[in-house]
């Protein structure tokens, strides 16, 4: 899929940022030296450091240029768990296996899935975790190929759609619902257990300042998984 030159100027800089080429508060090159190294129009560089702001990634200051973005403190964070590290250190293998991948748009009157699309395309995947060779959790993730357009090319034989975003998307907010739920037909085949069996389903979505990134939907073996929650207090000295 060819990706838009605002869109590789705009990942090729939070690449630099991810992999700390770029430091917090560092200046970022002005427009004009962007548009002689990518030989592009200022309006093309504009757009892809106005995306990089509204994502919280730099600070655009008027007549000073872009900076960095310096990390936001969060008073309580419910991680996003690494399920293959998860797996891994308690000792066993861990595998994920591809079902279905489609790159589609929103289904008509979806809302949710129009506005996590914005104006472009939705990659759609489907996969189980394995710990041992035996299914852990049946998944079903949407992206917004807008907000990450290389995942497309992504074939995921190598890593899970999860471990690929913590590792090349940063993210700034994310909602956790978490259900307990009997296990519908379609997900206690993929899971090997009885349908009706208990799971533990979380929902997730996460976003980068503005731009919504992805909503992925994870059906857990009850008596296979626990979840655990790291909090910290927003007050150091508040025992609430």
């Amino acid at each position: 899929m060819k990706v838009a030159l605002h869109q590789r100027i705009r990942s090729d800089i939070e690449a630099a940022i991810r992999s700390g080429a770029l430091r917090p508060g560092a200046r970022l090159p002005v427009e004009h030296e962007l548009m002689r190294q990518y030989g592009c129009a200022r309006m093309t560089v504009s757009k892809a450091l106005s995306a990089l702001a509204s994502a919280g990634l730099i600070d655009r200051r008027k007549r000073a240029g872009s900076f960095v973005a310096r990390p936001r403190v969060h008073s309580m964070v419910l991680d996003i768990p690494d399920l293959e590290q998860d797996i891994l250190q308690r000792g066993q293998s861990y595998g994920f296996r591809l079902l279905h991948r489609d790159v589609r748009q929103p289904r008509r009157g979806d809302a949710e899935e129009a506005a996590l699309a914005g104006a472009g395309m939705l990659l759609a995947i489907e996969g189980v975790h394995e710990a041992d060779a035996v299914p852990l959790a049946l998944e079903t993730r949407l992206v917004s190929l807008a907000a990450v357009p290389s995942m497309a090319d992504v074939p995921f034989d190598q890593t899970s759609p999860g471990a690929w975003l913590l590792k090349h998307v940063p993210w700034t907010e994310a909602e956790t619902r978490i259900a307990a739920v009997p296990a519908e037909r379609a997900a206690a085949k993929h899971l090997h257990i009885e349908p009706g069996a208990p799971c533990l389903f979380i929902e997730r979505r996460t976003r980068r300042g503005d731009e919504a990134i992805t909503l992925v939907r994870q059906y857990f073996v009850g008596s296979a998984y626990d979840l655990i929650a790291r909090f910290a207090a927003a007050d150091p000295g508040d025992g609430s």
